[in-house]
């Protein structure tokens, strides 16, 4: 089976054989399609200037694995910004594809239903040794064994140099050729899928990374002044020229859940995204997507939104949102840290954190404290928890401390271990980062591949950012924060798969391994397609208890403490106990009293 979007920009293979190549150079006064072949001497061809500053070229001298360039008023060299493949880098020439080159086996692949979402983040350079897609699909049998029945990818799209966490990427319709080539990607998706898997991927559509993007030399309405984000100038979604800016986007998302057969995008930092036409680029995307897409298969659609705006959830065709809030109030819990965002969960973390369970998001239009004093969040009471995204752990949370470390670098053993049991069996679908399940001992730092007055730049950022915390407020341990530039900074961050060998480490995947076992046998067949918010009630000091009603009727019971010291308590114990944290728990249960860092979880099968 062949797969191929048909875009109406890039190069692409007509039906005789020859390449269409079509670029948007709205300043340029002429474009010349420059062929490069290795060893021979270029060959340059005009582009025919049309309507709305499109470029356009038809020719027989372009074949497939040619590599190719734009030459914009005779003196500029830029590679295609609809490039399916670059294998020199952002700054190199783009090559023609043939998608209809891969024949896909995956032609059942209908999708999976999101009750059944337990999803696993990775970085493809950092997770294995070798980095590479075809690593990668090594370790599909390791997590189905563990448990996982989707895998998101951070994103791919072409970024500058070795090495980077992908959202700098400038290329976004070429994977990154660290990781291999297009057909390498292909070969990964369609095995996961082979296995059950569905595969998600990050894409960034706030902003461009820092080098290697020529837009602002030939079609600088790509970009809107009128609006400003943390990386400059908007991306023009709403002014002159913004439908095609808008199409170029809608038609990114089709490209890899159609020719890649992606199962679902996850959107970056949506609030980033400054848009003022209704309907606006997200809910416009949404719409194409179903359209296009969404009747024969299903597709999962995911935000990182931090204003927690439910309405995209409910009306916007998104299926979920990473929920950041939980994350808060867990790591507060778990480690005592209350400084940064997590102060505003410090007047009451286990409020903050019974409300994410039970009803989705905690801020849902209170003030928040750290964003000084703003209304933040929607009431997400009531909304089906499919669409809120629990972890302890991701790659923000982690590679954007000074260090980088890992939660089981920060927290007690006994307190982690009550914290996964709690988000691993909750309703809402739970997502792990890679090697958290086997205590990784590396850390996830943030690294990049600049050179030159930019890699300068980004390193004093990075150490100027953390200047307000205690810890690094004297510049000698600002100075031992890595590098990001540091070849050495990425190679730390690589799993050492090695260490599954030791007992400690094998016996944290077990665990991990018995909690999903238990979701799967006990939550997900009976989770709601609408509704599901619960029920929770404050016990003591750090205790709570949640319920949920699930769709055969029964409730999901969840007690917790998640404090030092003995909950005393006159609740009642009711349904069957199918997860408990300790032995001799449920003797203490009946007796009104709740130990440290305890949780217990309970079916209750008898419609009361």
């Amino acid at each position: 089976m062949k797969r191929i979007h048909d875009m109406p920009f890039g190069a692409v293979i007509l039906v005789d054989g020859r390449v269409r190549f079509r670029l948007w150079a709205p300043a340029a006064l002429n474009v010349d399609l420059c062929l490069e072949n290795l060893g021979h001497e270029d060959i340059q061809l005009p582009m025919q200037p049309l309507a709305e500053g499109w470029f356009q070229l038809e020719t027989s001298q372009a074949t497939p694995g040619m590599l190719y360039r734009y030459c914009i008023d005779g003196n500029l060299r830029v590679p295609d910004p609809a490039s399916r493949a670059n294998p020199y880098d952002v700054q190199g020439a783009s090559q023609v594809i043939d998608p209809a080159n891969f024949n896909w086996l995956d032609t059942d692949w209908r999708g999976r239903p999101w009750a059944e979402a337990v999803i696993y983040e990775l970085h493809l350079g950092a997770f294995t040794a070798e980095g590479s897609f075809t690593a990668a699909l090594q370790r599909l049998d390791y997590l189905v064994d563990l448990g996982v029945t989707a895998i998101e990818l951070m994103p791919v799209a072409d970024f500058s140099g070795k090495c980077n966490w992908g959202y700098d990427g400038v290329l976004l319709f070429a994977p990154d050729s660290s990781y291999g080539s297009p057909d390498e990607l292909k070969m990964l998706v369609q095995a996961a899928h082979e296995r059950g898997l569905m595969v998600l991927l990050d894409v960034v559509y706030n902003h461009f990374g820092p080098e290697g993007n020529y837009l602002h030399h030939y079609a600088p309405q790509f970009f809107n002044e009128q609006h400003h984000t943390p990386w400059g100038a908007a991306i023009n979604f709403d002014g002159d020229g913004s439908s095609i800016v808008r199409n170029f986007y809608i038609h990114n998302a089709l490209y890899w859940l159609e020719e890649y057969h992606f199962d679902g995008l996850r959107f970056d930092a949506v609030h980033a995204i400054v848009d003022d036409s209704r309907p606006n680029i997200l809910e416009e995307l949404a719409a194409a997507i179903q359209v296009e897409l969404g009747r024969n298969r299903q597709i999962h659609l995911i935000l990182e939104n931090d204003n927690n705006e439910v309405h995209y959830l409910q009306t916007g065709g998104f299926s979920a949102q990473w929920n950041d809030d939980i994350h808060h109030a867990l790591h507060l819990l778990l480690s005592g840290e209350d400084d940064g965002y997590y102060a505003d969960y410090a007047d009451h973390p286990i409020l903050h954190l019974a409300r994410c369970l039970a009803q989705g998001f905690a801020f849902q239009g209170q003030p928040s404290a750290f964003r000084n004093g703003r209304l933040r969040g929607e009431p997400s009471r009531g909304q089906t928890l499919g669409a809120f995204i629990n972890f302890s752990q991701t790659h923000d949370q982690i590679g954007n401390r000074a260090l980088g470390e890992r939660i089981g670098m920060l927290a007690p053993q006994q307190r982690l271990q009550a914290g996964l049991a709690m988000l691993l069996l909750a309703p809402s679908p739970p997502l792990l980062f890679m090697g958290e399940e086997f205590a990784a001992i590396t850390p996830f730092q943030f690294f990049c591949d600049f050179h030159g007055e930019l890699a300068v730049a980004v390193t004093e950022g990075r150490r100027r950012e953390f200047a307000g915390f205690a810890a690094f407020a004297d510049p000698a341990a600002q100075a031992n924060i890595p590098d990001p530039n540091d070849p050495a900074t990425f190679l730390h961050s690589k799993l050492h798969w090695s260490c599954l060998e030791l007992p400690q480490h094998q016996a944290s995947l077990d665990y991990y391994r018995r909690l999903l076992a238990l979701r799967h046998a006990y939550i997900t067949p009976r989770l709601p397609e609408q509704g599901g918010s619960g029920e929770f009630e404050l016990l003591g000091q750090a205790g709570m208890r949640v319920c949920w009603r699930l769709s055969d009727g029964s409730r999901l019971i969840l007690l917790a403490n998640m404090g030092n010291d003995p909950v005393i308590t006159n609740f009642l114990v009711v349904g069957s106990a199918f997860y408990i944290s300790q032995a001799d728990l449920l003797e203490s249960l009946t007796t009104g009293c709740m130990p440290a860092w305890c949780v217990a979880w309970f079916l209750d099968e008898l419609q009361l």
